[in-house]
């Protein structure tokens, strides 16, 4: 191999000055092209708030399914918007088709849905989607494409789909190839067998805790218990799924484990999906009394674990195994 010359040396030391003296900003990263504007489309002000307005459930109807299902979007889903429900009219051709009639299925707006509070856009959607398929908007049997749900939302595909295939690990939807996602149906087994699963993780922990946790720890729970009560009581079952899963986690977390409250938690979610629960029935005065009824006994639960009446406690806690919460 030849040996560069003097000559050569010095020409490349010309076009190469050395590394200490180039300015700091040499080697700063330039600022990727095209981010103003995507923070623009997705409503991100330079400050970080937005001013996006989503889609209200009401009006989602079953979606068009559409081969556009397969295709990319460039959005990774991504962001750092806060979901709000929005109230306002959606227009009829973002509403899509009903997949099995000519009507598209009115998605009644349930009230005091919690505002939705995620760090990416796919966390927020997938929340979103949990609250309907929880307060029943979304039909069990009914296909819906991600494209359609997207444009409700006002963001593109990626970020819904992504929120339906984890849905669909956790087996509340499953993919319909080139059109969409259909919500499962559930059969009694599979309820029953959920209960029993549930009552053999929680029962045991619960009775358990009843001898080694003083009253002062359980007293802590009682603002979890009265917010399921007044969410019971407001008739909105989306946010009464959330308060009731916070108290439960609350009495579970008392037993430091970790693994098992997430695990129950879990189990819990799927329990409260509108087919897991459709001997509630409607959101009018029979739902309303059987939810109160549930939450009722969180609060009657811990005035006996406050009272240190076990022998009571241990009658509620069974009791309450039997019925949705």
């Amino acid at each position: 191999m030849e040996q560069a010359g003097p000559r050569s040396r010095q020409a490349a030391a010309a076009s190469a000055p050395d590394a200490a003296a180039r300015p700091a900003s040499a080697y700063r990263v330039p600022a990727q092209p095209g981010v103003a504007d995507v923070d623009r489309e997705r409503g991100i002000a330079a400050d970080g708030s937005t001013s996006r307005s989503w889609g209200s459930p009401r009006s989602w109807g079953s979606p068009r399914s559409s081969e556009a299902e397969s295709g990319g979007e460039a959005d990774s889903g991504e962001g750092t918007a806060a979901v709000r429900p929005d109230t306002g009219p959606v227009a009829d051709s973002a509403r899509g088709e009903h997949t099995h009639s000519e009507t598209p299925i009115p998605m009644p707006r349930a009230p005091g849905r919690p505002v939705v509070q995620r760090a990416s856009v796919r966390g927020q959607i997938l929340d979103a989607l949990r609250a309907a398929l929880a307060g029943g908007e979304l039909t069990p049997g009914e296909v819906y494409s991600a494209p359609a749900l997207g444009e409700q939302f006002g963001v593109s595909a990626t970020p819904v789909r992504e929120a339906m295939q984890q849905l669909a690990i956790e087996g509340a939807v499953e993919v319909v190839p080139n059109r969409g996602f259909r919500v499962v149906r559930r059969g009694a087994r599979e309820l029953a067998e959920l209960a029993e699963v549930r009552a053999l993780l929680q029962v045991p922990v619960i009775m358990r805790l009843t001898h080694t946790v003083p009253a002062d720890r359980w007293a802590e729970l009682r603002p979890l218990a009265e917010e399921s009560a007044r969410a019971a009581s407001a008739g909105c079952r989306a946010t009464y799924g959330e308060t009731d899963r916070a108290f439960h986690r609350g009495v579970l977390g008392l037993a430091g484990n970790e693994q098992l409250t997430q695990i129950a938690d879990d189990l819990h979610r799927r329990t409260q999906l509108p087919h897991a629960v459709g001997h509630l029935g409607g959101m009018g005065s029979g739902g309303r009394v059987e939810l109160m009824a549930d939450a009722a006994e969180h609060i009657a639960l811990l005035d006996a674990l406050v009272a240190q009446d076990l022998e009571a406690a241990c009658c509620l806690v069974e009791k309450h195994f039997g019925t949705v919460g």
